[in-house]
C-alpha cells in the first residue's frame, strides 16, 4: 500500500483539465494529489437548537478538526505536472524536450561543424599535389642575321613552356591520410559527446522543474488549509474560547505560507527559463511539463558499468582517435623530412631551332629539416595521450561516485516510504486528536502539520536526487543503464 492509500476513503482523487484539442492542461501530479477540502464549518447547515456560548464553542472545536481531518497529498507517485496553466499552454515530455534540444541546441550545431571540418582535411589528404605549368614567348627582330649589311632586321618569335608534377612518397601520403581518418574518428565521437553532456544536462533541468512544481503543489495546499486554520482560530478569540495571541500565531502562519507560495512560484519560473534555454527557446515562455522520476538504482554493478565507461564512453573514443591522429601526424613529419621530387618536361624554339627537354628536381634539405614540426607534434601526442590517461581517470571516479550516490538516495527514499511517512501522518493524527480532545494547543496542531509537509518536501527531494544521480551516471558510463 502506497502513501497515497493510507489517506482513507474520504479522499477523492483530483481530477486533471483536459483541452478541446485532448491535452493535458493544469496538474496532473499522481505524487501530489490536492486534497479535498472539508466543508468550511461557515456553510454547514446551522443547529436548529439555541445554542449558548460553551456549546458554540464545542462545535467550533469539532469543526477545526475536521478542516484538520485531511493531510496534506502525499508523495507516493512520481508524475508531476506544471502548475494551472491556460488551456492553449503546451505540455511537453520528457522525449519531447530531448528532442528539441538535440536538434536544435547550438552545441549541437557547432559539433556536427567540427565533423564538416575534418571531412573536409579528409578531402583534402586524399587529393594529389597539382602540377606546375609555366610558359613564355617573345617578339623581336634580330639585328645580325645580315652578314653583309647590319641594317637588315629579320622578325623572330621565340617560345617556352615547361610542366612538372610533384610526387609525393607513398609512405608520407598514407601517414596523411591516416591522420585524417582519425580525426574525422574523433570528431564524430565529439558529436556523440556532446549529445551524451546535453542529455544529462536537459533531464537535470527536467527533473528539477518537476520537484519546483511539485513544491509549488504543496506550498498551495499549505495556504489553503493554514488559511481555513486561521479563519477557525479568529472565531473561537472572538468567543473567548482562546488567547488573543493564538490569532496573532495564526495570521503569522499565513503571512509565512504566503511567503513560501511566492517563493515556489519564482523557482518554477527560473527553472522553466533553464529548461527552455536548453531547447534554445523552444518550448516558449510558458508551458507545463509531464514526467516521471526515477523509482529504482541502477541494475548493474559498479564493475560492470566501469568497464563501460572505459570502452564505449564518447570521451574516451574521441581521445583515443585524437592521439591516432597526433601519432600518424608525428609520423608525416618525420616522412616529410625526405623531400618531394618534381618530374618535368619543357619544349622551347628559338630562331628556328627548337627541342624537347626533360628532368627531376628535387630541394635539399639542408637547414631546414622539419625539426621544429617534429617537436611540435610529439608534444601534441604527449598532451593527446595525458588527456586520455586523465579523462580515463575522472571517469572511474564519476562512475563511482554517481554509483554510491544513486545507491544511498534509493535507501534514503526506501526509509521514507517504510517509516517516516507513516510515522509523520501518526504523528498529525495524535496532535489532532489530542487537541479534539483539549489536551493540546493549536500550536502543537500546526507543527505536526509543519513536520509533515517538510517530510513531503524531503521525499520529494530524495526522488530528485536519485534523478539526478542516474542522470549523471548515465553520462559518467556514456549512455542509459
Amino acid at each position: 500500500m502506497n502513501y497515497a492509500d493510507r489517506r482513507g476513503p474520504m479522499h477523492e482523487p483530483q481530477q486533471q483539465s483536459v483541452a478541446g484539442d485532448g491535452r493535458v492542461c493544469g496538474p496532473q501530479l499522481s505524487a501530489v494529489s490536492i486534497p479535498q477540502r472539508s466543508t468550511p464549518w461557515t456553510e454547514r447547515p446551522a443547529p436548529t437548537l439555541k445554542l449558548d456560548a460553551r456549546i458554540a464553542a464545542c462545535a467550533l472545536l469539532a469543526c477545526l478538526f475536521v478542516v484538520f481531518s485531511s493531510p496534506i497529498s502525499s508523495l507516493a507517485g512520481d508524475r508531476a505536472t506544471a502548475p494551472p496553466a491556460g488551456p492553449s499552454d503546451p505540455v511537453y515530455s520528457l522525449e519531447a524536450v530531448l528532442n528539441f534540444a538535440l536538434t536544435r541546441n547550438p552545441t549541437v550545431a557547432s559539433a556536427e561543424g567540427t565533423i564538416d571540418q575534418n571531412r573536409g582535411q579528409q578531402v583534402a589528404a586524399y587529393t594529389y599535389l597539382n602540377p606546375s605549368v609555366s610558359a613564355n614567348s617573345g617578339v623581336g627582330k634580330m639585328r645580325d642575321l645580315g652578314l653583309f649589311d647590319p641594317s637588315v632586321r629579320e622578325r623572330v618569335t621565340e617560345f617556352n613552356l615547361t610542366v612538372g608534377q610533384p610526387i609525393e612518397w607513398p609512405s608520407k601520403r598514407a601517414a596523411r591520410q591516416r591522420a585524417s581518418e582519425a580525426g574525422v574518428a574523433a570528431a564524430s565521437a565529439g558529436l556523440a559527446e556532446t549529445q551524451l553532456n546535453l542529455v544529462a544536462d536537459v533531464k537535470v533541468a527536467f527533473y528539477d522543474l518537476l520537484l519546483a512544481q511539485r513544491a509549488l503543489i504543496l506550498a498551495q495546499q499549505n495556504l489553503a488549509t493554514v488559511e481555513d486554520v486561521d479563519k477557525a482560530v479568529r472565531t473561537r478569540v472572538r468567543l473567548g474560547e482562546s488567547p488573543q495571541f493564538e490569532a496573532i500565531r495564526s495570521g503569522v502562519e499565513v503571512l509565512k505560507a504566503n511567503q513560501s507560495l511566492t517563493r515556489a512560484a519564482n523557482r518554477v519560473r527560473v527553472n522553466r527559463v533553464m529548461l527552455d534555454t536548453l531547447t534554445a527557446g523552444s518550448l516558449g515562455p510558458t508551458y507545463a511539463i509531464d514526467g516521471q522520476l526515477h523509482r529504482v538504482g541502477p541494475g548493474f554493478g559498479i564493475d560492470i558499468l566501469t568497464e563501460r565507461a572505459l570502452t564505449q564512453h564518447p570521451t574516451i573514443v574521441r581521445l583515443r582517435k585524437s592521439v591516432e591522429q597526433a601519432d600518424h601526424s608525428l609520423e608525416f613529419e618525420r616522412q616529410a623530412r625526405v623531400p618531394n621530387i618534381t618530374i618535368g618536361g619543357s619544349y622551347w624554339r628559338e630562331i628556328g631551332r627548337e627541342a624537347f627537354t626533360g628532368g627531376v628536381t628535387f630541394p635539399t634539405p639542408v637547414w631546414d629539416r622539419r625539426q621544429g614540426e617534429i617537436i611540435s607534434a610529439f608534444g601534441s601526442k604527449r598532451k593527446g595521450e595525458a588527456e586520455f590517461l586523465r579523462a580515463r581517470n575522472e571517469l572511474i571516479r564519476n562512475v563511482s561516485q554517481h554509483f554510491q550516490d544513486a545507491k544511498t538516495t534509493a535507501d534514503m527514499i526506501e526509509v521514507y516510504e517504510k517509516g517516516l511517512l507513516k510515522q509523520a501522518d501518526e504523528a498529525l493524527r495524535i496532535a489532532k486528536f489530542s487537541f479534539q480532545q483539549g489536551a493540546s494547543s493549536l500550536i502543537e496542531v500546526l507543527d505536526a502539520q509543519r513536520v509533515q509537509r517538510q517530510i513531503l518536501l524531503d521525499y520529494a527531494q530524495a526522488q530528485f536526487d536519485l534523478s539526478m544521480s542516474l542522470a549523471l551516471l548515465e553520462r559518467a558510463v556514456g549512455g542509459a543503464i
